[in-house]
Order: C-alpha cells, then sequence, then structure tokens
C-alpha cells in the first residue's frame, strides 16, 4: 500500500489518494483558494455557490469532489450520474480534458457532449454508461428529446459560468435541463457574477446552499494594466498591427464574425502570425485555431466574445480590444483572458473619438481607472507596450499558419489517400465517410490536456 503524499495540499482537504497522487503527477500540489474554500463543503454533500474570476481553478474546484463522490458507482444505461454544464463546445472540451485523466485513475466514465460532434459517438456511449456528461446546454436538451439520455438518475448537477450560460440565452434551457433532474440532487453553481438569471436559478434550484466569494465581480482587474487608447480611423489598423507584432501570446477582440476574418487577414498581411476563432468556423477548424494559440504555433488569435469563452491559456500577456465592448461584463470577460492563474497581463481598449464616452461608462462601471489617451502608430504610449517590434510587412499564408497534418494510419499501412496506381476507393475510409456526413473534411485533433 503506498504512502500518502503529505506534500500536497489537497490531500488535507479529503480527496482520494488516487486523485492526490494523480495531481502530484501534474505538478498540482497547491489548492487555489476558491478549490480550497469549496471542496470540502462539496465532498460533505452541500450545495455550493462559488464566486470567482475567469482563471482562479473552478474546474478543479467542482471535479475533484464530484469525482470523489462517484468513485465506486456505475451508472446505467443512458442515465448519467452528473452533468456538468458549460455555455460553449470549447469550455466543454477544456473541462472534459482537465477531468478525464483524473476520471479515469478512479474508474470514473466520463463523456463530452457539445454540438458539431458526431451524434453517434455521443449516443453510444451513453448506452453502455456513463457516470460524468460534460454538456452545453442546446446538445444535451437534443439528446434528452430523442430518448437517448435520460436525466432521472443524477445526483450532482454543475453550472460552470453560470452567468456567461444566461448571458448567452441559455436559462430557458438550463431550467428545462434542472427540471429534468431528482430534487433532491446535489447542484454546484459556479459564476463570475451573481446577479440577474444567475439569482433566478440560485434561488429555483439550490437548497440552502453554502456561499464561497473569492473576489467581487471587479476583482479579477486588479492585476492588469488597462489603457484606453483614442484613436483615429486610419490609425486603428496600423496600432493593431503594432500590438499584435510584439512578442507573447496576444487575443484581439472584434464584435462580429466577418470582423474577425477581416482583421486577422489584416495582421498575416503585415506579417503577423493571426488567426481568427469565431463561430462560423467548422469544429474542426475552431479546434485546430485554439491548439495552435495553445503551443504558440500562432501567438496572435482574433476573437469574438462568443466564441472566446473557451479560451483558457494561462499565457496571454496581452488583450487587445479592436472594437469596445458592449458592456462591462463583456469587458471582465475579455480582460479574464490575460492575468490568469496569479500573473500579470495588460489590457489595451481602442475607441474612436465618438467612442469615448461609452468606454470611459464601460470602465467605471468594471472597476477599472484608465484616463484616454491619445496614440498614434508611432507615439511612446505605443513603443513601450511592443518594445520596438515592427511588422515585418512580409504576407503569411493563411495556409501556412497550421502545422501540416499527418494522415492516420489504417492497419496495413493504408494511410487514406489514393494510391498512384489502383482506382479511388469510393467515399474512402471511415474517417473521411464521417467528415463527409457531417461537411467537413478536417479531422479533430485532440488538444493538449489544459491547466487548472
Amino acid at each position: 500500500m503506498s504512502t500518502p503524499d503529505l506534500s500536497n495540499k489537497f490531500a488535507a482537504l479529503g480527496l482520494p489518494e488516487r486523485l492526490v497522487e494523480r495531481l502530484s503527477r501534474d505538478g498540482i500540489t497547491e489548492p487555489f483558494p476558491i478549490q480550497a474554500a469549496t471542496i470540502p463543503d462539496t465532498l460533505g454533500g452541500r450545495d455550493v455557490l462559488g464566486r470567482g474570476q475567469t482563471g482562479s481553478g473552478k474546474t478543479l474546484a467542482f471535479g475533484l469532489p464530484m469525482l470523489a463522490r462517484l468513485q465506486g458507482r456505475k451508472a446505467n444505461a443512458r442515465k448519467p450520474l452528473a452533468i456538468i454544464l458549460v455555455p460553449t463546445r470549447e469550455l466543454a472540451m477544456q473541462v472534459h480534458d482537465s477531468l478525464e485523466p483524473l476520471a479515469h485513475v478512479i474508474g470514473v466514465r466520463i463523456k463530452l457532449v457539445a454540438g458539431g460532434l458526431p451524434y453517434h459517438k455521443q449516443i453510444s456511449a451513453l448506452e453502455r454508461g456513463v457516470e460524468v456528461l460534460v454538456a452545453t446546454p442546446g446538445r444535451l436538451t437534443d439528446l434528452v428529446d430523442r430518448g437517448a439520455c435520460d436525466l432521472s438518475e443524477v445526483q450532482i448537477a454543475v453550472l460552470d459560468e453560470a452567468d456567461h450560460m444566461c448571458d448567452m440565452g441559455f436559462l430557458p434551457a438550463v431550467t428545462e435541463l434542472l427540471d429534468h433532474t431528482p430534487a433532491g440532487g446535489q447542484r454546484l453553481l459556479f459564476s463570475a457574477t451573481l446577479d440577474g438569471d444567475v439569482d433566478t436559478l440560485v434561488r429555483g434550484y439550490l437548497n440552502d446552499p453554502v456561499t464561497h466569494s473569492t473576489s467581487d465581480a471587479t476583482a479579477s482587474v486588479t492585476t492588469m494594466a488597462h489603457h484606453v487608447w483614442l484613436v483615429k480611423p486610419a490609425h486603428k489598423a496600423p496600432v493593431t498591427a503594432a500590438l499584435a507584432s510584439r512578442e507573447g501570446r496576444t487575443v484581439v477582440f472584434v464584435r462580429t464574425k466577418l470582423g474577425a476574418d477581416r482583421v486577422a487577414g489584416q495582421l498575416r498581411e503585415q506579417g503577423v502570425r493571426a488567426a481568427a476563432l469565431h463561430g462560423g468556423l467548422a469544429q474542426g477548424a475552431r479546434n485546430r485555431t485554439l491548439s495552435a494559440f495553445k503551443d504558440g504555433h500562432v501567438p496572435v488569435l482574433v476573437a469574438t466574445d462568443v466564441a472566446a469563452r473557451g479560451i483558457h491559456v494561462d499565457d496571454v500577456s496581452l488583450v487587445v480590444q479592436v472594437d469596445p465592448p458592449a458592456d462591462h461584463k463583456d469587458y471582465l470577460h475579455r480582460s479574464g483572458r490575460t492575468a490568469r492563474a496569479g500573473g500579470t497581463g495588460t489590457v489595451i481598449t481602442l475607441a474612436l473619438p465618438h467612442q469615448r464616452r461609452m468606454v470611459d461608462r464601460l470602465t467605471a462601471a468594471a472597476g477599472v481607472d484608465a484616463t484616454p489617451e491619445q496614440v498614434t502608430p508611432h507615439d511612446d504610449a505605443l513603443l513601450q507596450v511592443t518594445r520596438g517590434a515592427v511588422p515585418s510587412g512580409i504576407l503569411v499564408a493563411e495556409r501556412d499558419l497550421f502545422p501540416p497534418r499527418r494522415p492516420a494510419r489504417r492497419p496495413g499501412g493504408y494511410t487514406g489517400r489514393r494510391s498512384s496506381g489502383g482506382p479511388r476507393r469510393e467515399g474512402g475510409h471511415a474517417g473521411n465517410r464521417e467528415g463527409a456526413r457531417s461537411g467537413r473534411r478536417e479531422a479533430t485533433p485532440r488538444g493538449p490536456r489544459q491547466p487548472r
């Protein structure tokens, strides 16, 4: 019998030894404040209301005690024992990838259920029995309506980033799904803010919850340097290109899908390795873009607010808001892409002259003290951030953004490519047939396991 790792402070929270050992293998030995606060209560079966900013470690805060409580239990066909509802596919994938290695070591089966992914794999997994579903509300509702999933035996229901789910219009779907779960089950709700529709969820579905708050709604902005730069319309593109050419990872925010494609294209024309991320991309393209951003192959991501819900990378050092956000909540969310896991970062909002008053109002509501200043492409303020970096001006072709993908090998050496001498195989191998059915030809690569 192995000796418990007493140097790992997760052991003192009451977690099973196997989970603690697995955390130690990944170098995770010190709980974040939200984890230390909520894990004991969750292990004790209490409903928990956790408030903390993006990057505070919420995934392990609910994931570890949930897995511990499910250890040794087996789900019946189509009847999961726990659900984790998240607002976007990207976030669902990251939550799944963070928890899957931990679930494996204690024998808990976990499955990702989200739109844009093949139905038959999700349905097959449910037929075999799955203890934990990580799901987006729309796809899970669809599976329940089809009769492929029954929530009547759910013992633990988690709502992650509840404020974002409500802001995106998922409140009716979330309440309908919770209505399908047993009334006496454990409910865990994690959110950056607890007002509006989130408060409706708390009052309607949590039973005498214990509340743990690591910060207020605006505390996440205190570890960042905030700047509001007033730029002329003709200066907006060159200022953005100069900022994006600096060293380090950068997330550039725009309002629309077309805007994301346009700005990413403009940056590539100036020699910046930039890729767009938005809801109009096929899932394979979204996954490939996020993976390239995480591994540093593409250091600049141009994203819309909705698509960026799933960006959880700890070393983003700069956020540039080419289009100012719609409200202070979006400002906080965008800012939360940097200064994660105790780090620091910079947030720069570009505002045209007529946008000054609107930006003043939203930064004040977000708790940000930033005096607007006039900036041109050659100002010292710009050079201080870029450290003198200048775009190369050499076009980066979109096809050259990503490393080439190796064709999958089949038994017997077949790689899926057409041979030079033989006839073309009708429909190709199974992977190609599935891609044709889904309307996509790209494979969906598995990204690296995400940090807490």
